[in-house]
């Protein structure tokens, strides 16, 4: 009878490991196989021995390891310079779109506007103002909508300041009336810095592999 396979189911039942036999068997052979029975407690001897021996002194390292952790994550101090200029960015544009709704406020409600303009006209120009504050103020809440509005603010940004500087050329428009503007123009940098801050960044292209040298 060949004794490798019991030998072997008795060293994964020492390990705790299937026999890969019927431990009926096992104990068949064992108490008719007398080689097999001396092995066994041999085996089980060693390794009694091997798990009750002290394990040897290990040194503390914690102490050293910790020390010579740094004291900041790289890129910790970038990232929260990075969270300050967001929220910074964004209470700018949240004071740019308060202070724009003031100046359409007169204009919606009272149809006051600059340069004796008509009531109707000057509604006009309120809600359009108002409409553009609002905008200012969505995005100050709401970043993610900085993409989506600045095509249509910057359109209008550049086409009012284009305008503007020909109608101040031309004294068609009071400095003072012309330099109310400015907010507009401050709030559509503003979002097109946020716009640009949240853009998806390009994955590195991966290192490409190199050629295989083909012997004839």
């Amino acid at each position: 009878m060949q004794c490798a396979p019991f030998r072997e189911a008795v060293s994964a039942r020492l390990d705790g490991e299937p026999l890969g036999m019927p431990a009926a068997d096992l104990d068949r052979h064992l108490a008719a196989c007398p080689a097999c029975a001396g092995w066994a407690d041999a085996v089980e001897g060693v390794t009694r021995r091997a798990r009750l021996a002290p394990a040897p002194p290990v040194p503390d390292l914690t102490a050293a390891v910790l020390g010579a952790l740094p004291q900041q994550l790289p890129g910790t101090a970038a990232a929260a310079r990075a969270r300050l200029l967001h929220a910074a960015l964004r209470l700018a544009l949240l004071a740019v779109g308060v202070a724009q709704a003031g100046l359409a406020w007169p204009a919606l409600t009272a149809g006051v506007a600059a340069m004796s303009a008509p009531v109707h006209v000057a509604h006009e120009t309120g809600a359009w103002n108002l409409a553009v504050a609002a905008a200012f103020l969505a995005v100050a809440a709401a970043p993610r909508l900085a993409a989506g509005a600045l095509p249509f603010l910057a359109t209008f940004a550049v086409l009012l300041t284009v305008t503007t500087v020909r109608d101040l050329a031309a004294g068609h428009v009071h400095a003072d009336r012309a330099a109310a503007h400015l907010l507009l123009v401050a709030g559509v940098v503003l979002i097109t810095v946020l716009a640009w801050r949240r853009r998806p960044r390009r994955a590195a292209a991966p290192a490409s592999a190199p050629a295989r040298r083909v012997v004839a």
